[in-house]
């Protein structure tokens, strides 16, 4: 007599059995972990900044050194963000497409902003620039500049690596001249990566701190970001107005993310 075994669920590497179980464990760990260390700290910087009510809260956004701050901050991250789409995407040309001498140094070398502390990136940009640029807005945009390096090499990186490069040879048989084959073939498919690196970018410079603080010169209404501002609230003993600019720089960065992962999602249907 012959029974019906219940099927059996493999894993994608068919090594064992797919266990509900161990599934639930380790979604409820991840979940734990996350909000440990990413949710819960942010519910606490919320209900700090409306801890006075939202007179207060509205009051210490709409302060004229708080709009100016947040205003430059928005301005300089967007020229930020908008040379990195340019230069990024060039030095990931060069590093895929072309071969010279030092080129794995320079690989390298992209991932240094990751791993330095900011702040002695504006130490170096200090002791390099001095009096020529230091306290400006120039040198605000050189320290952002320094620190959002690998976003989007990164991120174009890979892609060209994949990219099938007997598109591009077709279009240049055909009589497609380089920049015509660039525009029709090559950037479309790099435009999500690109896109996706831009706006890693661009929420990185919005909360930058370390490497400005130096060199800015942390003039109101000039130089000033708005996580320096957000600082000198602390201290002045005024944390409810820190935690309110704080949330505001929250919600921008939360908003340039979200709308990143709604580009990525139209990229995958559009792809497929």
């Amino acid at each position: 007599m012959s029974s019906l075994a219940a099927p059996t669920r493999t894993s994608a590497t068919g090594r064992g059995a797919w266990r509900p179980g161990a599934s639930a464990l380790g979604l409820g760990v991840a979940t734990l972990w996350l909000s440990l260390i990413v949710l819960l700290p942010l519910a606490a910087v919320v209900d700090r900044s409306l801890q006075d009510g939202l007179g207060d809260f509205w009051e210490s956004v709409s302060s004229r050194q708080a709009v100016d701050a947040l205003k430059f901050t928005l301005l300089i991250s967007l020229g930020v963000a908008a040379i990195n789409a340019v230069m990024g995407t060039l030095i990931a040309w060069v590093l895929v497409r072309d071969e010279f001498r030092g080129k794995s140094f320079v690989n390298a070398l992209i991932d240094l902003p990751f791993a330095l502390p900011t702040i002695v990136a504006g130490l170096t940009l200090l002791a390099l620039y001095g009096d020529a640029i230091a306290y400006t807005k120039w040198a605000v945009l050189l320290a952002l500049l320094f620190v959002t390096l690998p976003f989007v090499v990164r991120a174009v990186q890979p892609v060209l690596i994949e990219l099938d490069q007997e598109m591009e040879q077709a279009a240049k048989s055909l009589g497609a001249s380089g920049f015509t084959t660039f525009r029709r073939i090559i950037l479309p498919n790099l435009l999500p990566a690109m896109i996706s690196g831009i706006a890693l970018a661009f929420a990185r410079a919005v909360g930058e701190f370390g490497s400005v603080i130096l060199i800015s010169g942390n003039k109101p209404f000039d130089t000033q970001v708005s996580s320096v501002y957000a600082y000198k609230q602390i201290e002045s003993d005024n944390i409810g107005g820190a935690a309110a600019v704080s949330v505001v720089l929250l919600l921008v960065s939360l908003a340039v993310l979200i709308g990143l992962r709604l580009v990525e999602r139209w990229g995958t249907r559009h792809d497929g």
